[in-house]
């Protein structure tokens, strides 16, 4: 067989193809054991997966030890963000870019929003870090230290000289894998393998009460908050929006009518966990005539209340080169992602279709009604540190609710209880 042949092989799609990529990918046995040269002085971490694999470097981080999610993502740019970012939530944090920290870790400045310039929340979410070589010496002009200082501030383990190559062939051939990131002289004995997407992270990642931004905007938009990014608040009040960031499982049921448009954030783990959230979708779809937009966890919530249902991906998609296509017109996008499961939809609703679709996989990237102003996209077109080709969505959006506010578009109210039981079976 020829060369050419092979490769078209490779690239088919068939579960028989799928499965001969998968063994090629499973490149390191269970009792694989890297070691990587500690510099005199440091701390020695180990990295050990559920599957058996373990990798000996060395730490740049704080001396803990800690079980999470093991995940990749393929940024070139862009650490601060990324580690911030409440989608990161419970998971160990693998970065294939091999040089991190180079340009440190900004100062925390604030814009004229309150909201953080540098970072997409308060504080590290992910649980730890993993790097190839770790950059001990920074340059930047607004950094104001290093990327080990800020994980030790912030107490959370990091791991150098892993061979991020081979970590990353296993998990895209056996899938995001548990794993444990210990400091000390041995690896972690005796661990207690708890999966993070158990627990309903969304409800660790969201706020607990009613936040005001850009109080003196002309529309009002409830953003529902499942581990928003500040650059999400940041996009729509930049859009001269009024946003009111709620709770994830805040009633919105009684306030429809103040809100000119409502928007569902990105947020961490499983959507399954979020049931109030989609039952406060499923009723809004039921009457709310004003537009509605999700990004991420949103896209995956607000499939789940249309009647789709969601999967686990084998290892996500995460990193900033995410080809999407718009279904409506053909064009591709090239999108910032991080995600790691996905909706299913082979099977669409009555009233919605699919909107954009991944280019590399197929998976889903966004949904839309065909009648009313509601849709949703996968991945995120605030992302931070880029790429910039979907900012557009958010004046869209922001546009949309300008120019239904101008047409007088009322927010019905909820139906009397026997017709929303009786909406509830029907779903």
């Amino acid at each position: 067989m020829s060369l050419s042949k092979i490769s078209q092989k490779l690239v088919s799609t068939t579960p028989a193809a799928l499965q001969i990529r998968r063994s090629l990918a499973s490149v390191a046995p269970a009792s694989l054991h890297a070691h990587y040269p500690v510099v005199p002085g440091s701390l020695t971490a180990h990295l050990q997966l559920r599957s058996g694999e373990k990798f000996t470097g060395g730490s740049f981080g704080a001396p803990v030890s800690t079980v999470g999610e093991t995940v990749f993502t393929t940024s070139l740019v862009g650490y601060p963000e990324s580690m911030t970012d409440p989608s990161y939530l419970g998971q160990l944090l693998v970065f294939t870019q091999p040089l991190i920290g180079n340009y440190g870790v900004p100062h925390r400045t604030r814009d004229e929003f309150g909201l953080l310039k540098h970072f997409e929340s308060e504080k590290i979410q992910c649980r730890g870090v993993i790097v190839s070589d770790y950059a001990a010496k920074y340059s930047h002009w607004n950094a104001c230290e290093s990327l080990s200082q800020w994980c030790e501030r912030e107490g959370i383990p990091a791991i150098t000289g892993v061979d991020t190559r081979a970590l990353v062939h296993i998990l895209r051939g056996q899938g995001s894998t548990l794993g444990s990131l210990n400091v000390g002289a041995e690896p972690a004995s005796n661990i207690d393998w708890v999966d993070p997407n158990v627990d309903n992270l969304v409800a660790q990642a969201s706020t607990d009460s009613v936040r005001v931004f850009n109080p003196k905007g002309d529309v009002h938009v409830a953003l529902i908050d499942c581990g928003v990014k500040y650059n999400i608040i940041r996009s729509l009040c930049e859009q001269g929006a009024r946003v009111s960031l709620v709770p994830w499982n805040h009633d919105l049921s009684s306030e429809l009518a103040q809100y000119d448009g409502i928007f569902i954030s990105n947020g961490p783990g499983s959507p399954t966990h979020c049931t109030e959230t989609i039952d406060q979708l499923r009723q809004a779809f039921e009457v709310y005539q004003r537009p509605i937009f999700g990004i991420c966890m949103g896209n995956q919530l607000m499939g789940l209340a249309a009647g789709l249902n969601a999967y686990k991906l084998r290892f996500g998609n995460r990193g900033h080169n995410q080809p999407a296509v718009d279904l409506t017109n053909g064009r591709c996008v090239i999108t910032s992602q991080n995600h790691g499961y996905a909706l299913d939809d082979s099977k669409m609703p009555a009233g919605w279709d699919r909107y954009y679709v991944n280019a590399n996989d197929g998976s889903n990237e966004g949904i839309r009604h065909l009648d009313m102003p509601f849709r949703s996209v996968q991945f995120h077109p605030e992302a931070k540190g880029g790429p910039l080709d979907t900012a557009y969505l958010f004046k869209e959006f922001v546009d949309q609710v300008r120019a239904s506010k101008a047409a007088g578009v009322e927010a019905t109210v909820i139906p009397d209880a026997a017709t929303a039981q009786a909406a509830s079976a029907s779903a």
